[in-house]
C-alpha cells in the first residue's frame, strides 16, 4: 500500500505540529516549573504537620508504634518530625534556603519508606522526584533564593541574570 499524496501531506503536517509544540513545551521557563513543585511538596508535609498538632497524644501513640524508629526514642522523634514539617514548608513556598530544605525532606521522606511504610514507595517516590528537582535545580527564578543570589552575584561582579 503506496501513500497517497493528501496522506504524506496529512504525515507531515501532523509532524509539523507536533515539532511546534514539543519546541514551545521545550521553552517553558523552568520557574514556571518550579513553583508547582514547590507548593506540592509543602503541602504534602504542611498537611501531615497539621494533622500531627491536631492530636498530639495521637501523634505520640504513632511515634511510639507506627512510626517507630530503630535509632532514634519515639518522643524526640516525633517532635523532630514535626519541626520539619512546620519548618521546611513556608520556607519552600517563599524559595528561601531551597536546596537544604529539599534535602532535609528528601531524607525525611528516605526514613518515612526505609523505616516506616516501605510498601508506599510509589507516593514517596513522587515526593522524592519533586524535592530532587527542586536540590538539584533550585526553586528558580521567583523566590528569595534567587534575589539573594543576585544580590551576591551584582556585589561580586558577577552577571546577575543567571
Amino acid at each position: 500500500m503506496t501513500a497517497t499524496p493528501s496522506t504524506t501531506a496529512l504525515r507531515s503536517s501532523a509532524f509539523a505540529l507536533l515539532a511546534r509544540v514539543l519546541h514551545w513545551l521545550d521553552r517553558v521557563p523552568y520557574t514556571l516549573l518550579a513553583i508547582p513543585l514547590r507548593l506540592a511538596v509543602a503541602t504534602v508535609f504542611w498537611d501531615s504537620a497539621m494533622a500531627h498538632l491536631a492530636n498530639w497524644q495521637t501523634t505520640l501513640e504513632l511515634f511510639e508504634t507506627e512510626y517507630a524508629l530503630p535509632f532514634l526514642p519515639s518522643h524526640p522523634s516525633a517532635y523532630l518530625a514535626v519541626t520539619i514539617e512546620l519548618s521546611t514548608p513556608p520556607l519552600l513556598v517563599v524559595g528561601l534556603l531551597t536546596r537544604p530544605a529539599a534535602a532535609v525532606l528528601l531524607g525525611m521522606t528516605a526514613v518515612i519508606e526505609v523505616f516506616v511504610y516501605p510498601l508506599a514507595w510509589p507516593t514517596h517516590i513522587q515526593w522524592a522526584a519533586m524535592l530532587l528537582v527542586l536540590l538539584c535545580r533550585g526553586p528558580g527564578k521567583l523566590s528569595v533564593d534567587w534575589l539573594i543570589g543576585r544580590r551576591l552575584r551584582a556585589s561580586d561582579g558577577s552577571h546577575p541574570s543567571r
